[in-house]
């Protein structure tokens, strides 16, 4: 079936768009804070702000929302008009930008149903997917790709790496009708594969047949060793072991001494290995090739703790048209990502237009 007309709605900086290759809408400058609801679910929220951060390209565009006290929880959502991907692609995408140079701390992003109560969204609220970079210490630094089946997150069982510095990062996942994904990370692949082969989301295709035996002559008896005492051995005549008698004058090592007399090994002969359990079809499984599907995809939230405050997020984008994806990302984050490096890693020209034209042509700290 064609394409739902496109729902493309847009916030002034911090940028939502949502759409089909049905149609093309241009941004609308609104308030932000008429297209997003901060959750009353707890008194203690920290706040977000509206804001570019300490280095950017440009003041206006590049501006974001902010996580802007420490050691908070951080809940908030915008609702758009309810759709199915299903029979197409499902493109999520967004900028993140630690310029803090987070320590502890989340950077995804929660997709939810028409049926969320934004006013008491939170942690335990259920969601479709969550998407996106979680940074805490030297151990977790990792992409989240969480997606409900049947009301239960499943994790990807694969880890992905994601971008520890301050700069600003796209972020891109992809479900399609074929059960495949994509993960992108600045536009570039870095995972792909199959749904069901990725998540736990059904029972394996086989499994170890029960009625299956054991070879009585098998020998994978752990206490039977790969080898074995070579009994053709013998012990050398020459060969002196210790004794004690009465008590003598203390006592030094006897040169002759050479402990207890052993076999030298061979290979076992008999040795095969852990057996096999042959496998069969598993009954209890049953494909189901609309996983990739989610039916009234409605809200997108951010849902955080973040020791260390700063993130600036932007350029949401849902789709079905990855072309489109990929280009608006190039069009947002990859003039950024040119703009946050000029200014990081200046060269002697960006310095010398820094001094010639001070004020707001250029970023603070230019």
């Amino acid at each position: 079936s064609p394409a739902a007309p496109a729902l493309l709605t847009g916030l002034l900086m911090s940028r939502l768009a949502v759409l089909t290759r049905a149609a093309r809408v241009p941004f609308r400058p609104v308030k932000w804070q008429d297209r997003w609801m901060n959750s009353q679910y707890k008194s203690d929220y920290g706040k977000f702000r509206l804001t570019a951060g300490k280095f950017y390209g440009d003041v206006v565009r590049d501006k974001g929302l902010q996580t802007s006290e420490n050691s908070k929880f951080y809940a908030i959502s915008s609702r758009f008009k309810p759709f199915s991907n299903k029979g197409r692609s499902l493109v999520i995408q967004y900028t993140v930008k630690h310029e803090q140079k987070i320590d502890c701390g989340g950077g995804y992003v929660k997709i939810f149903s028409s049926n969320l109560d934004q006013k008491n969204m939170s942690g335990d609220s259920q969601y479709y997917i969550m998407f996106g970079p979680d940074i805490c210490g030297s151990e977790t630094k990792k992409v989240h790709v969480i997606l409900n089946y049947k009301s239960k997150p499943h994790p990807m069982k694969k880890r992905i790496r994601c971008k520890v510095d301050g700069f600003t990062h796209l972020y891109t996942l992809i479900l399609r009708p074929d059960q495949t994904y994509e993960v992108k990370i600045d536009n570039e692949i870095i995972e792909s594969g199959n749904l069901e082969d990725d998540w736990d989301f059904l029972p394996p295709r086989k499994i170890n047949d029960p009625t299956a035996k054991k070879p009585k002559d098998w020998d994978d008896d752990w206490d039977e060793p790969e080898y074995i005492l070579d009994t053709t051995a013998e012990k050398p005549e020459d060969w002196d072991n210790a004794t004690n008698g009465e008590w003598q004058p203390p006592m030094i090592k006897n040169p002759l001494y050479r402990g207890q007399w052993k076999p030298r090994k061979i290979d076992n002969p008999n040795y095969k290995g852990v057996w096999p359990c042959p496998q069969i079809e598993n009954p209890n499984y049953s494909p189901d090739f609309s996983i990739y599907s989610y039916e009234n995809i409605s809200i997108i939230g951010l849902d955080l703790w973040q020791v260390r405050a700063g993130t600036i997020f932007d350029n949401f984008l849902i789709t079905d048209d990855e072309q489109y994806a990929e280009d608006f990302g190039d069009d947002t984050w990859g003039e950024t990502k040119v703009m946050d490096e000029l200014f990081t890693h200046p060269s002697p020209i960006m310095s010398a237009l820094c001094n010639f034209c001070p004020g707001d042509s250029f970023p603070s700290g230019c």
